[in-house]
């Protein structure tokens, strides 16, 4: 069986994100089992001791993360033509008054931020954007990984299982849903906890059920909280 690449292991390793590693490489800035290696491609043995240099260090300290509580009418990532992206939303003019990090909004914060994880068009709430590939990995994760809390208004009259089916039991595309925490906070809002993340999943959930959403708005990732962040 081939070693894994060089950047890879330093992925699994939660050193840094794989293009953040071939960077790294390529810099000099990384030594496997005492020796420098500066060739992208190159393979280790999965015991290798891997080191990087503190140059690369202060380069990762200095990324940063950005909360956005993102409204309605903004794609996450990369718009189609005539959508716009969240990404616009970042400028000294939103920088929240009572932001207590000491770090103040540069313009060139911008570059190489991208979202971790997506939030629909039509869909308010805590959107994620990172220059810090590791950060990026963490709140992502893997299938089941991480909890996205949502509060979620809707209309309809639920059916009689509706509630116990939206916790488990319901498929989409034929593919059984894993366990959801779902709960009623008053009338006409639910509260859902997903460790996963489809494609508009939590509408066509309750569709299944015959409830509409008329509101969504995710308020935690892990252990990030929108919190009293405005919009």
């Amino acid at each position: 069986m081939d070693h894994p690449r060089l950047s890879k292991r330093m992925s699994e390793l939660g050193l840094c994100s794989r293009r953040e590693a071939d960077a790294w490489i390529a810099n000099g800035w990384v030594r496997v089992d005492g020796r420098v290696v500066d060739a992208l491609g190159t393979r280790v043995a999965p015991d290798a001791r891997i080191e990087v240099s503190q140059a690369a260090r202060h380069e990762q300290v200095a990324r940063v993360t950005i909360l956005l509580h993102k409204p309605v009418g903004y794609v996450s990532g990369q718009p189609e033509p005539g959508y716009r992206p969240a990404i616009e939303l970042i400028d000294a003019d939103h920088h929240w008054r009572d932001d207590r990090a000491p770090i103040r909004f540069a313009v060139g914060q911008r570059r190489g931020l991208a979202p971790a994880g997506r939030l629909d068009i039509d869909s308010t709430g805590l959107l994620v954007l990172t220059q810090d590939g590791r950060i990026a990995r963490l709140l992502v994760g893997g299938e089941g990984a991480i909890e996205k809390e949502y509060l979620v208004r809707v209309k309809g009259r639920i059916a009689a299982d509706g509630l116990q089916r939206l916790r488990h039991g319901l498929r989409l595309d034929g593919v059984e849903l894993r366990p959801a925490k779902v709960s009623w906070q008053n009338e006409d809002q639910l509260r859902f906890v997903l460790r996963e993340g489809r494609k508009r999943q939590i509408r066509r959930m309750c569709e299944l059920v015959g409830l509409e959403v008329i509101g969504l708005k995710r308020v935690r990732i892990g252990r990030v909280a929108l919190g009293a962040l405005p919009l």
